[in-house]
């Protein structure tokens, strides 16, 4: 927390310009970071190699991926039309590049989110709409591919289904969410009183903190959760709106919506609403990296709103960074 809030101020103080022309090499930083997940350097949890150790703490690239990505997506459309069709490609690469590294840790969660952020901002930019909804189709399209193509994610969709069809296996942790919230009745057993957390709930600290929560806090406690985030969401998007610049209200906007759709996908995988992947609870989910990078853009959001120039919605000139 003393840490995140540390990042964040410095961040707030930081003019956006600065994040947002040096955002490539940013994010190819923290791609080179991803890169060495693979590397005898990259730790194994399991079965996924997502984490760095780094002076004895665990960092997992993949959570800033998700930011850096999503500025990188609002630079990269909104030159669009200013690339040549060789820089088009090769700047695609500062996105498509981390993502298949994240596919090949594996970690189809962060790739499902970041997909899905990328082609929010391509939604929101100047991206011309017949090559956005034509890309939509190709992308569904090979996701439905990689999601058959794994023996395990197949299993989880049949899961989600059905859990009941193998309840010890891999309905355990999906049956054991709801049985956490059928314990928790309206005003639930009390702060520290779930029995599912301490027995019975896999990753209850982490993508299976809300059904703590339903346990101990009950279904009053899980619509607080929900209007916070639903007011987030909310207020997040209308400081957008209220921000002088395009381009910030476009990065305002893409921010909040990269945290909301995280928090929303994990409700409904605890749910049994999503098929189960790996997604934590932004600002209440167990995991240093996810939290400190959750308030770094909370840092840039301040960042952005304070921006008093409008540089970002002139032509820029056309050239590969």
């Amino acid at each position: 927390l003393v840490l995140g809030a540390g990042v964040a101020l410095v961040a707030s103080k930081t003019k956006m310009s600065f994040w947002f022309r040096n955002i490539y090499l940013f994010n190819g930083v923290v791609t080179f970071l991803i890169f060495l997940t693979h590397t005898p350097l990259g730790i194994s949890i399991k079965g996924s190699q997502r984490w760095l150790n780094i002076i004895g703490f665990n960092f997992q690239p993949g959570e800033m991926m998700k930011y850096t990505a999503c500025l990188t997506a609002i630079y990269y459309f909104n030159r669009f039309d200013f690339y040549s069709t060789k820089e088009k490609f090769l700047n695609s690469l500062h996105f498509i590049v981390p993502m298949l590294l994240l596919l090949a840790q594996p970690d189809f969660g962060s790739f499902s989110i970041i997909a899905i952020i990328v082609c929010f901002a391509a939604f929101i930019s100047d991206f011309p709409r017949k090559l956005f909804y034509g890309g939509l189709v190709i992308v569904n399209s090979g996701v439905l591919v990689m999601l058959f193509a794994a023996p395990y994610r197949v299993r989880r969709l049949m899961v989600f289904l059905d859990p009941w069809k193998d309840p010890q296996n891999s309905g355990f942790q999906i049956i054991q969410s709801y049985l956490a919230f059928a314990n928790g009745h309206v005003f639930g057993q009390g702060i520290g009183n779930s029995n599912e957390k301490l027995f019975y709930l896999p990753e209850a600290h982490n993508d299976f903190i809300l059904s703590v929560l339903g346990e101990e806090l009950g279904l009053f406690g899980v619509l607080c959760v929900v209007m916070l985030f639903l007011g987030f969401t909310f207020l997040g998007f209308k400081l957008a709106l209220a921000t002088k610049s395009k381009i910030n209200q476009q990065i305002v906007a893409c921010l909040i919506f990269a945290i909301s759709i995280q928090a929303f996908l994990n409700m409904g995988v605890v749910l049994g609403l999503l098929p189960t992947k790996g997604l934590n609870l932004p600002f209440i989910s167990y995991g240093g990296t996810s939290f400190i990078c959750n308030i770094w853009v909370i840092g840039m959001i301040f960042s952005a709103i304070s921006e008093k120039s409008q540089m970002f919605d002139q032509a820029p000139n056309s050239g590969a960074v």
